[in-house]
């Protein structure tokens, strides 16, 4: 028997039995869309935060310090002579901050610095003006404010030289940042930028943590870090330490590179993660493909049997059902593309989530739904494929 006739014999099979087959292909239905959903989601993310870590620069160098130390501005004029370091900006930053302007009230996060903490965190003013070392110098009470938080409080964006109060202190808008958007870490448009000193008294603390650094290129960025690390190391007095001391427990100092490369590793994880969770919906899919053609095969016992007392071969019927078993995994991979670019669609457009869909992700799902099918699909088909023609035709 030719394979086109095999192949109308299982769709009719399938087709006779619409809505088993249907709910048979769920499984498969759901696994192919949340493979495509969550990997897309995965994906997303990882696109995120390497824009976001990108648009800070490749030069950028983030210096944490775990335990604290004492770097006046004498250090860091210092440090800021070395070879390979273009700017240096010290920041102190709090979150749930309250802050108010007539009668609206909200809460936001604050970040502190210098002068030049605009150029080193690549930030612009879309109106207005940014921290000055004026500002700093003389603690003024001035502040640029970002463009979600300016709407939630002001109504408009449209804010400069207007007054606000901030734990209960009153500041006066100098600048609007240019809105950055929305990623995966939240908005970065709601927050306020003070400077560095008036930060400090209002937070009522001196303690500085956390340092931006310029490199003055890319190519510099290591020469750079040897030097920071040897001025932190002078500065902890780590030089006379053994050498098995890590300096994680003093400080870190990272580039965008070795940040972008953490971070495209996590996401990279946690899309495996996502994806083998949602393989196996895919696995039981393939249970109830098998399930339900041990049953067709139960049903079919006299139809099995007489189409061999006719002279079909064991190899004829072994691959009309293997064809079955094939024809509903795939229409239920099919299905399940379609309902997961439309899941991504909505997620995308109604939840403002970043979802990107890769191409060679989809074609994989859908060879691994028809291997599935085929897979789950060899044990009926053997079994029917080595009935007795006689047993077969005396079945009841």
């Amino acid at each position: 028997m030719r394979i086109s006739q095999l192949f109308k014999i299982a769709l009719y099979s399938v087709w006779s039995n619409k809505i088993r087959s249907f709910l048979t292909m769920l499984g498969i239905i759901i696994g192919i869309s949340s493979v495509i959903i969550l990997v897309g989601m995965g994906k997303g993310a990882e696109k995120e935060i390497s824009d976001q870590i990108s648009s800070l620069g490749t030069n950028l160098i983030t210096v944490s310090l775990t335990k604290t130390a004492t770097i006046d501005d004498g250090d860091l004029k210092e440090l800021k002579s070395k070879p390979g370091i273009k700017a240096i900006s010290p920041q102190v930053s709090s979150s749930n901050v309250n802050i108010k302007a007539g009668s609206k009230t909200s809460t936001t996060s604050i970040e502190a610095s210098n002068e030049s903490y605009a150029e080193v965190k690549s930030y612009t003013v879309s109106s207005g003006r940014f921290i000055t070392s004026r500002d700093v110098k003389n603690r003024y009470n001035v502040l640029v404010i970002g463009t979600e938080t300016a709407n939630n409080i002001f109504g408009t964006t449209n804010v400069v030289g207007e007054t606000m109060y901030v734990s209960g202190i009153q500041f006066k808008v100098v600048g609007v940042l240019k809105s950055a958007g929305t990623s995966t870490t939240g908005s970065s448009d709601d927050k306020i930028i003070l400077p560095l000193s008036t930060a400090q008294r209002l937070l009522k603390s001196s303690s500085i943590k956390t340092y931006y650094i310029e490199a003055k290129s890319q190519a510099e960025v290591d020469t750079a870090m040897s030097y920071i690390k040897m001025f932190l190391n002078k500065k902890y007095g780590l030089n006379n330490l053994a050498i098995s001391t890590t300096t994680d427990t003093y400080y870190r100092v990272l580039s965008q590179t070795s940040l972008l490369t953490t971070a495209t590793s996590t996401t990279k994880s946690m899309s495996n993660m996502l994806s083998g969770v949602a393989a196996i919906s895919l696995l039981v899919g393939g249970i109830g493909i098998m399930n339900i053609m041990l049953v067709s095969v139960i049903e079919r016992t006299k139809e099995i049997g007489t189409r061999k007392a006719i002279g079909a071969k064991r190899r004829t019927i072994l691959t009309q059902f293997l064809i079955e078993a094939a024809i509903v995994s795939g229409l239920g991979g099919l299905l399940g593309v379609l309902i997961g670019y439309l899941g991504a669609y909505v997620g995308k457009t109604f939840f403002a989530t970043s979802i990107v869909i890769s191409g060679n992700i989809v074609v994989a799902a859908f060879a691994f739904s028809v291997v599935v099918g085929l897979v789950f699909g060899i044990y009926p088909a053997d079994k029917a494929s080595k009935l007795n023609p006689i047993d077969a035709l005396r079945y009841e």
